[in-house]
């Protein structure tokens, strides 16, 4: 197939496009907020889970990220009454119910690693599913034991109860599910009662090759521009010589094609389907002059992405597209921490413009910006400051808070 040539520029404000970044909030009316909820996460395939709430968890920041007046208890509801269910895509995800047939080999992978840990509690992992079964959804804390184990989170003493590190086994064997949460606390059911017969039943009739080739697909799409060495493609278990003949396989049937990226070594690739949607963005570029490309006063929405957004998933991408560094420093000891704990990066338009580290005081509510960053290389004007304080001021109010104090701001 014939390769595509572009820019960095137009390649970047198609993955925007397609991760639902790149134009202004479409002022939709608050009853359609349930249909907007399960629109995005359809498009983006799956959004990631992460516990972590400096502000909020990574899931709610990536749909708010993309719809005006989200509401948390909405992706709640939604997973509560079966739209979605949770499981290993990138990470620990919400994903669509329709596609819990393919993630079948993922499943089958995940009762072998665990199966010796379930054999070695099984007296307690079945009274787990039995009280499940008797009353369920039930969560974590409905379930006492004495006995500690080493959980998946212990390094040395054993410090889990036992019927937790049972549901969190439990939970990767797909014997059962999440269907929602009260606060922190996950609530649990069996997954034979909550997952739709008709969809059960293809997971167990799927034939494997078929399934992970479901997979490498959903995987395409949900990325959008991508290569082979990421060691994630796929969502599979695969060695860099099977990542670049699956892609070639698909680029010889026509449905991927390659993109010369003006100023890249090496090409990325995109969906044959996406071509039309590329070339526009390369049109739309081309009328812009040199000057602008360094300029994004006016240019779009400010948006403050979360750590485990989609569209930071690759690191590689960022760097080529965006000439944006990124790196989560949560596990970086404090010291040595450049932009800070939960440091989310800022969206000015098409580019990555710098990275605002915020936290929450709920009790007070009140937002503290405990550093606010700006790419050196960026034009910081009076214009595009305020555009970011104003964004701030909007961040801080849809999470409750009536007031933001922003403690460093740093141009590096």
């Amino acid at each position: 197939m014939k390769t595509l040539k572009t820019t960095k520029r137009a390649l970047r404000r198609f993955l925007l496009e397609t991760q639902l970044l790149l134009d202004g909030h479409p002022d939709d009316p608050a009853p359609q907020l349930r249909d907007q909820v399960r629109r995005v996460i359809r498009q983006l395939e799956c959004v990631q889970i992460d516990p972590v709430n400096a502000v909020r968890p990574n899931q709610h920041l990536v749909l708010a990220a993309r719809i005006p007046g989200y509401e948390p208890q909405v992706l709640g509801e939604l997973l509560t009454e079966g739209d979605f269910f949770e499981y290993l895509a990138n990470a620990a995800c919400v994903i669509p119910i329709e596609d819990y047939p393919i993630f079948e080999p993922t499943r089958q992978r995940m009762r072998e690693r665990v199966q010796p840990h379930l054999d070695q509690l099984r007296p307690i992992a079945d009274s787990v599913l039995e009280k499940l079964r008797q009353e369920g959804p039930l969560p974590s804390r409905a379930f006492e034991s004495d006995l500690r184990v080493h959980g998946y989170w212990d390094n040395v003493s054993a410090k889990t109860k036992a019927t937790s590190h049972a549901l969190n086994l439990l939970l990767d064997a797909a014997e059962i599910t999440i269907v929602g949460r009260e606060g922190n606390q996950r609530l649990f059911d069996l997954t034979s009662r909550v997952v739709p017969t008709d969809l059960l039943q293809r997971g167990k009739e799927i034939r494997t090759e078929e399934a992970l080739d479901a997979l490498l697909d959903k995987y395409l799409r949900a990325y959008r521009v991508f290569e082979p060495s990421d060691p994630r493609f796929g969502w599979q278990r695969m060695s860099a010589g099977e990542r670049r003949a699956a892609l070639e396989r698909r680029i010889a049937s026509g449905a991927v094609m390659p993109v010369e990226v003006e100023g890249l070594p090496k090409p990325y690739y995109i969906l044959a389907a996406d071509r039309e949607r590329l070339q526009m963005q390369s049109d739309h570029v081309l009328a812009w002059t040199e000057e602008r490309e360094s300029d994004v006063e006016g240019e779009g929405a400010i948006r403050f992405l979360p750590p485990l957004d989609n569209l930071l998933w690759s690191r590689k991408r960022l760097e080529d597209l965006f000439s944006f560094e990124y790196r989560w420093e949560i596990y970086t000891p404090a010291v040595k921490r450049q932009y800070g704990y939960y440091a989310m990066p800022i969206l000015a338009g098409d580019r990555l413009i710098g990275r605002m580290d915020p936290r929450l005081d709920k009790k007070n509510r009140h937002l503290t910006v405990q550093l606010l960053q700006i790419d050196r290389q960026v034009k910081f004007t009076r214009t595009l400051k305020k555009k970011v304080h104003e964004a701030l001021q909007a961040f801080a109010a849809a999470h409750g808070a009536e007031a933001v104090a922003i403690e460093q701001t740093r141009l590096k």
